[in-house]
Parts: C-alpha cells; sequence; structure tokens
C-alpha cells in the first residue's frame, strides 16, 4: 500500500508518500512572503499554491516505486461544515484529479487532523484517548482526541500562538515565518519581566493579544531584542499549560499530544517539560519530531493510509 497526501495551507505547499511500517517521504515548500510582511491573502496563497504544487508533487512521485493505492487531501482547516479556506481547494482538486486518473480511492481529510496524526508517529503516545494541542498561525487549539472523534475543548479567542510569534518577530524585522529566526534570538536571552497569563470565562481558552501589545510597546521602548523573544515563548509556555492542565481537570486525560508548528521550537518544548515538572502538574507531554510538525503532508498521507485498510480489511 502506498498513499500520496497532499496539503496546501496558508503557509506550505506539501506533498508524502506513506507505506506501512515504513519512514514517510515528504517535500514541502514555504509559500514565498515578501519582507517585511506577516503572510499573504487567500487570492495569492491560492496562486501561490497552482505555481509550485508541481514543484513538490513530481520529484515526490518519481521515487514511489510502486503504484499509488490511494490519495488523501486537506479539504479544510479544522472538522465542521463552517471550516473554509480557499488554500485547500489547489490540493483538494488536484489531489481528486490524480486519484481519478490513477483509479484508485480518493480521501478528504482536514489539516488540523493531518497535524494531530503526524504529531503522533514516532511521538510515544498510547491508546485512543488523550487531549491534543494544535499551536500554528490559525489555531491555538485544545481538542479532547476519543476513538479518532476531535471535541474542541478550548481555543485562543483573539490571537493564535504562531500569530504572536510572526508578528513579534517581523516587528523585530526578522523574516517570516518568523518562528526558527525568534527563537535563535530567544536562547540568547532571559524573561526578565514575565508578561501575566489571560485565560477566557470558560478557563480553558486563553487570549493573547494583551501579550502581543505589551511586546510591542517593548518593541518601541527598545528593550533587547533577545530578552523580547524569550518572553514571547515564555508567557506560550505558561499559557499552554494552564490550558492543558485545565482541560486534564475537565476531562481526567492526562496524556497530552502537543501539534502544529510552534510545537516545532525546540526552546518551547524544554520550557513546558521543565515548567510541567517543576509545577508538578502531573501532564504526560508528547511530542512529534520536529520534521513532522511544521504544515506538512504527512500526516494527511497517514490518514489516507488507514482509511484505505479498514476499507480493505
Amino acid at each position: 500500500m502506498l498513499c500520496l497526501g497532499i496539503d496546501t495551507s496558508n503557509y506550505t505547499t506539501s506533498a508524502a508518500l506513506c507505506r506501512p511500517q515504513e519512514e514517510p517521504r515528504q517535500l514541502r515548500k514555504l509559500l514565498p512572503v515578501p519582507a517585511g510582511e506577516r503572510g499573504l491573502r487567500q487570492s495569492e496563497a491560492v496562486f501561490a499554491h497552482v505555481r509550485q504544487l508541481n514543484d513538490v508533487l513530481l520529484p515526490l512521485l518519481q521515487t514511489a516505486g510502486e503504484p499509488i493505492t490511494c490519495v488523501c487531501a486537506s479539504a479544510s482547516p479544522r472538522d465542521g461544515d463552517a471550516s473554509y479556506m480557499p488554500v485547500f481547494q489547489v490540493g483538494l482538486q488536484q489531489g481528486k484529479a490524480l486519484a481519478a486518473a490513477l483509479g484508485v480511492p480518493f480521501y478528504a481529510t482536514t489539516h488540523q487532523r493531518g497535524h494531530v496524526a503526524a504529531a503522533r508517529y514516532g511521538s510515544g503516545l498510547q491508546g485512543d484517548t488523550f487531549v491534543a494541542l494544535h499551536l500554528s498561525g490559525g489555531t491555538t487549539d485544545v481538542l479532547l482526541s476519543r476513538h479518532e472523534e476531535l471535541t474542541p475543548l478550548g481555543t485562543s479567542v483573539d490571537l493564535h500562538a504562531g500569530q504572536l510569534v510572526d508578528r513579534v518577530g517581523v516587528a523585530l524585522s526578522l523574516p517570516f515565518p518568523a518562528g526558527p529566526h525568534l527563537e535563535q534570538l530567544a536562547v540568547r536571552g532571559v524573561s526578565r519581566h514575565p508578561l501575566p497569563v489571560s485565560m477566557a470565562r470558560d478557563g480553558i481558552s486563553c487570549h493573547l493579544s494583551g501579550a502581543e501589545a505589551q511586546l510591542m510597546r517593548r518593541i518601541t521602548a527598545k528593550e533587547t531584542p533577545e530578552d523580547i523573544a524569550a518572553e514571547v515563548y515564555g508567557v506560550l509556555c505558561r499559557t499552554v499549560l494552564r490550558m492543558l492542565a485545565a482541560a486534564a481537570e475537565k476531562t481526567g486525560v492526562y496524556d497530552m499530544l502537543i501539534a502544529g508548528g510552534v510545537a516545532s521550537s525546540r526552546l518551547l518544548r524544554d520550557l513546558l517539560l521543565e515548567r510541567n515538572e517543576k509545577r508538578r502538574l502531573g501532564l504526560r507531554l508528547h511530542f512529534g519530531r520536529p520534521e513532522f510538525s511544521g504544515d506538512n503532508a504527512v500526516g494527511v498521507a497517514l490518514i489516507g493510509l488507514e482509511k484505505y485498510r479498514k476499507e480493505n480489511a
């Protein structure tokens, strides 16, 4: 069995090939964002995907070594009829066309499910019930995963984790997406004046726009960029653990899977593990491999492979 996965997100054009019990193979290409900008409009992103999708698909398919068994693509950001974003139509329609031309089944999934599946791969997480935290430019979502059903528990009600990273990074004249560059600054800095964590009324959701406003004031005041970057990851760590601890208290589930591009940060992982132990929160934190944490099609292909296996068991 061999599944081709396709994901065309707001940040990255991605394709992956997955076989059972073999290391996934992937190719991906960032969308081109002009210097000083914090992303692309949907129309620009759609055009970029149309131009570069074959740049990742064709070289990857040349390595297949056997016929494609099925194709799977992200059709929307999250579960639910109201979840829609034009960028995903590029991968969705290309995937449908490829499956029809090859005479193989096509499956649709969501970008968020792809992130969770990719993060779980190689994470060591066991069992079919856990809390997933999806941290990216468009999500700061806490979800209960039980028997493959995802139930939303909380989110950021204003700014998302990846947006905080990117907005502060761009304000510090770093390239977009800013995560790796901001982390390089942060490891050389010290969080001298920790910002307060702001939680929403439900106790699990959070606010991050206040942190952004205060960090922007620190940039204007010419505070050391390294210390500003360190506090971005500091406030994210404290906020994330408050969200996860509240989710554990509500659900009784203490196995936590951290997914999404922001979760690829080694610094954030270390801070989360250190603070979880220091505060004795009792959370069992699991992380995906960094190369499968950013936007990618690996999880999408794994989902397609599992759907095909179940249909043909």
